[in-house]
């Protein structure tokens, strides 16, 4: 099975097959796993993440659509991966300041790191520079600095030519630069 594209594979695991399943689990879980390492230090939600990703692909609860060229199941999965990743902190974010709410015996709302990063973001220089930029440019400074993809997976979401994500990240950044001297 080890030379069936991605899409084939893919279309076995929606019928059913679990060799392909597990042939596509052994072909990227592994790179996805360390990617999203990258994002979150915490290694036992990052295999919680993968496992989930790979299981929203066996129940079918996350399809890959045909049209779409096999170059494309890493881009895919990557946002599989990647928002489920977010979903997961985020969900432990809220449990542990619940729990420290519970812990100080009272309930008061203490706005988290996150919250103060984006307000210093959005109303210091870097917030105005960021919104004076088009939204064609913002977009791909936030898929590949923000989200982390590469120029092709970056591409892929924006549904763009690479040679157009390279020359609006070049026009973003010199755009910021201008503006934040």
């Amino acid at each position: 099975m080890s030379a069936v594209s991605d899409v084939e594979l893919l279309g076995a695991i929606a019928a059913g097959d679990r060799r392909a399943f597990e042939t596509f689990y052994r072909r990227h879980a592994s790179w996805l796993t360390l990617r999203l390492r990258y994002r979150c230090p915490d290694s036992s939600l990052v295999d919680d993440v993968v496992q989930e990703t790979f299981l929203a692909i066996w129940s079918g609860s996350a399809r890959f659509r045909d049209e779409q060229a096999s170059a494309d199941v890493a881009g895919w999965l990557w946002r599989i991966g990647s928002r489920r990743l977010i979903d997961a902190l985020r969900a432990h974010g809220a449990r542990q300041r619940l729990a420290r709410m519970l812990t100080l015996g009272r309930w008061r709302e203490e706005p988290s790191a996150e919250h103060e990063l984006l307000l210093g973001i959005e109303h210091g220089d870097l917030g105005g520079a960021l919104a004076r930029l088009s939204p064609e440019l913002r977009a791909v400074l936030q898929a590949t600095v923000l989200d982390g993809l590469t120029t092709r997976e970056a591409a892929v979401l924006l549904e763009i030519p690479v040679g157009t994500v390279k020359t609006r990240a070049m026009r973003a950044r010199r755009q910021l630069r201008q503006e934040l001297a």
